[in-house]
């Protein structure tokens, strides 16, 4: 059968193409069907006879069955020179008649003889013989239609550049009143006052210096506010402060207790109007106590002791005039809520007499962490924008510090004191996080690190010990990754432990992300998540995720401050409106 096939499809393409050869032969016979042979050969000499002279082209409009006949040189158009070129006894010889070609259409006969006539025009014009006449004269030599070379002109180099009389001092010019310090009437005006460094940076206006009064600024909780303060001597004072915090005997444990934790209607109010910065929980177990601080020199204090309606009770202080980057509840009083500004100032919030007081004041420069050098709280280490670092001692009568000194990386974002051995601090800024041993401080003198936590790639955010040993670091680094090291033994290059893919971009509207540890262990950490649905996560020390807290209903925005309570299973995560969200068991 398939031979078959073969043969027949063989056969069918040489009958093709017989068909195609046939079809052609058929075509090119027709063609020539309107003329007799003897017509037609006539036709054809009388036409080659036209196109024969030299370059002769002028365009003859086929006729359909005609199309293939004519030469090319019939096809183009005739020129001038051409037509020139004919002599009479060729035109004789070209002329058509009609008793010649009887079997020419009316239009061939009309058309051929246009072509006669405009042959005879173009020879009456002796072309030909007028350009022969031009080049009767000597041939041209190149020599004379040479361009000459034109020479530049040689730049004046000592030429002076062209200056206005204003910049050469010369003559008088125009300049206003305002320019000139003048009034309308031509009266100097006094000098202006001149703006510090500070000013500057902050743009704000700075509070008084010395204690200010805590006065809520909404109005409407004055009273609510009187009668917590007049509670705090029942409540907050018997709080103990203790510092040996326990950890949970095991990882499932502690990850069943994160899965306990939840979030209502009740846990989520807007603390402050602008945005956080900063947050602190008090460590009392009941009742549960939030700190945030914005960007206005806001201090929210939220009391969720209200069985009613915990949101009713919550105080707007205003104790800075700039953003407030830090703040802590002192180990040692837990009616003291230190906090730290941009404007330069830390002051000490005391609960007990409605006041803060000042502690420490820089008028050049702003200020942007701190953390306690002993358990007490009497001892403070300062971190400030340009670079340097300041002691504080509280018990010092005044607001200066007791000696302060310089880092190398330019810039101090954030300052973090060992738990154990509170001599060794640690401090991060632009792509560097080093720890530094306060023991070697020399008043106005650069302090070398004892340690360098290498591998970040751009500017690291924050930078913590971990709670219990310090035998952690975890860093926050805009290169999108979380970062653990092993301090366990300080030496001059610190090991990498794991390193946590994290997306830490969060844009200009949001604050940016702070990794912190949870006070109750030595190995998880807490972070905000740009992921949606909107979540805050909880990592192990080696980098697996233990958990994530979300509410499609009460968490709908991006918590990039957080913050655990050191005894209870209690979080509370603040975002970029003002509002915070507790999660809590």
């Amino acid at each position: 059968m398939a031979s078959k096939n073969v043969q027949d499809g063989s056969v069918k393409k040489g009958l093709t193409r017989k068909c195609l050869v046939k079809k052609k032969a058929t075509q090119k016979e027709s063609f020539y069907e309107p003329l007799p042979k003897r017509s037609r050969k006539e036709f054809l000499q009388k036409c080659e006879a036209v196109s024969s002279s030299e370059e002769a082209s002028f365009t003859l409009p086929l006729l359909p069955h005609h199309s293939n006949v004519l030469s090319t040189k019939a096809r183009s158009a005739m020129t001038v020179e051409n037509a020139s070129e004919r002599d009479s006894s060729d035109e004789d010889n070209n002329t058509f008649s009609e008793d010649e070609l009887p079997h020419l259409s009316k239009y061939e006969k009309k058309r051929l003889k246009n072509i006669q006539e405009n042959a005879k025009f173009f020879a009456s014009l002796k072309v030909k013989e007028t350009t022969a006449s031009l080049f009767n004269g000597a041939p041209r030599t190149l020599s004379k239609f040479r361009r000459e070379k034109k020479t530049k002109p040689k730049k004046n180099v000592a030429m002076a550049s062209r200056r206005s009389m204003r910049l050469r001092g010369l003559g008088v010019f125009r300049q206003s009143f305002r320019l000139r310090r003048l009034d309308p009437q031509g009266i100097p005006l006094s000098e202006l006052p001149e703006k510090t460094a500070k000013a500057y940076l902050s743009g704000y206006v700075t509070k008084p210096a010395g204690p200010l009064q805590m006065v809520p600024v909404n109005e409407e909780q004055d009273d609510a506010f009187l009668n917590f303060l007049e509670g705090w001597e029942n409540i907050f004072s018997k709080v103990k402060m203790s510092t040996d915090r326990k950890q949970a005997n095991s990882l499932d444990r502690y990850k069943a207790s994160l899965n306990c934790m939840t979030i209502k209607e009740d846990y989520v109010t807007k603390v402050v109007n602008g945005r956080i910065h900063s947050m602190a929980i008090h460590p009392s177990e009941t009742p549960i106590l939030v700190a945030a601080g914005d960007g206005q020199g806001t201090v929210g204090i939220w009391n969720l002791s209200k069985k009613n309606d915990p949101r009713n009770e919550n105080f707007l202080l205003e104790p800075h005039a700039h953003r407030v980057s830090c703040l802590h509840f002192s180990p040692s009083n837990p009616s003291q809520l230190l906090s730290l500004s941009y404007d330069g100032t830390l002051r000490c919030g005391d609960f007990s007499k409605a006041v803060f007081d000042e502690i420490y004041r820089i008028e050049d420069f702003s200020l942007t962490s701190f953390d306690f050098l002993g358990r007490d709280g009497s001892t403070l280490i300062v971190s400030q924008f340009d670079g340097e670092f300041a002691v504080v001692d509280r018990r010092t009568p005044g607001t200066s510090h007791e000696m302060c000194g310089t880092v190398e990386m330019g810039e101090l974002k954030n300052i973090s004191v060992h738990p154990e051995d509170a001599h060794y601090f640690l401090g991060c800024g632009r792509s560097s996080v080093n720890i530094y041993d306060a023991r070697q401080i020399k008043n106005k003198e650069l302090l070398n690190p004892v340690a360098r936590l290498n591998g970040h790639s751009r500017n690291v955010n924050s930078a913590y010990f971990s709670p219990r040993n310090g035998k952690r670091v975890l860093t926050t680094c805009f290169d999108d990754n979380l970062r653990v090291y092993d301090t366990s033994c300080i030496l001059s290059n610190i090991d990498l432990l794991s390193s946590i893919r994290h997306n830490n971009f969060t844009g200009r509207w949001l604050t940016s992300f702070r990794a912190v540890w949870d006070p109750k262990r030595e190995d998880c950490f807490v972070v905000g998540s740009m992921s949606r649905p909107r979540q805050i996560e909880v990592f192990h020390e080696t980098g697996s995720l233990l958990h994530t807290f979300f509410n499609m209903d009460y968490l709908a925005s991006v918590c990039s401050i957080n913050v655990m309570h050191p005894t209870r299973n209690v979080l509370a995560g603040g975002n970029s409106s003002g509002r915070v969200h507790v999660f809590m068991d």
